[in-house]
């Protein structure tokens, strides 16, 4: 009775050692896009200000840098959207919005642009404000935009605002500072 007790738990270990393997090859083979899209932001939010901008990040390379479908594009734009405060997505009016993307994606593709790198700022630099009951976050991302040879470095600056569900969602973003500067002294 005790080896067969034995044997059945050695093959039920085995079988699910087998499974787990095979979990972990299957999502190895994923695409970047096919692995932007398996997340599911009702089970798996991302929990903190920075984590939101890696998946956003995530999402964005998938835009710029893969050949998607005009479904996966989509898809990967919906994603982007769960990810964005009511406000922004009242601003941003789901037509025009996909409309808008599609002809942004274009023309990057067209000039031959990729996103190299994307760096999110340490959670240390996140700083955090609460105003009118409502509390926000601030984070710094660095990009890496390749175009031919050149290597063009930005920054964007992050806005986030917690719900009434505690999720931090994209309230907005704009050039950093020091990158308007640099813009408005080069016209």
């Amino acid at each position: 009775m005790f080896i067969v007790i034995l044997i059945v738990g050695v093959v039920g270990y085995y079988t699910y050692l087998s499974n787990r393997n095979r979990e972990a090859v299957d999502e190895a083979n994923m695409t970047p896009v096919q692995s932007a899209l398996s997340r599911d932001l009702e089970m798996d939010y991302p929990a903190t200000p920075k984590e939101v901008i890696k998946y956003y990040n995530q999402i964005l390379k998938c835009f710029y840098n893969e050949e998607c479908t005009d479904a996966e594009l989509e898809e990967l734009g919906n994603k982007a959207r769960e990810l964005y405060d009511e406000e922004l997505l009242d601003a941003n009016e789901l037509g025009t919005y996909m409309m808008r993307l599609k002809q942004e994606v274009a023309d990057y593709k067209e000039q031959g642009k990729i996103i190299t790198s994307a760096s999110v700022a340490a959670s240390t630099n996140v700083v955090y404000d609460e105003v009118d009951g409502y509390y926000f976050a601030k984070i710094a991302c660095g990009y890496s935009v390749m175009q031919g040879k050149v290597n063009t470095p930005t920054k964007q600056v992050y806005l986030l605002r917690r719900d009434d569900d505690r999720r931090w969602k994209i309230y907005g973003w704009q050039l950093s500072e020091s990158e308007q500067a640099t813009s408005e002294s080069a016209n």
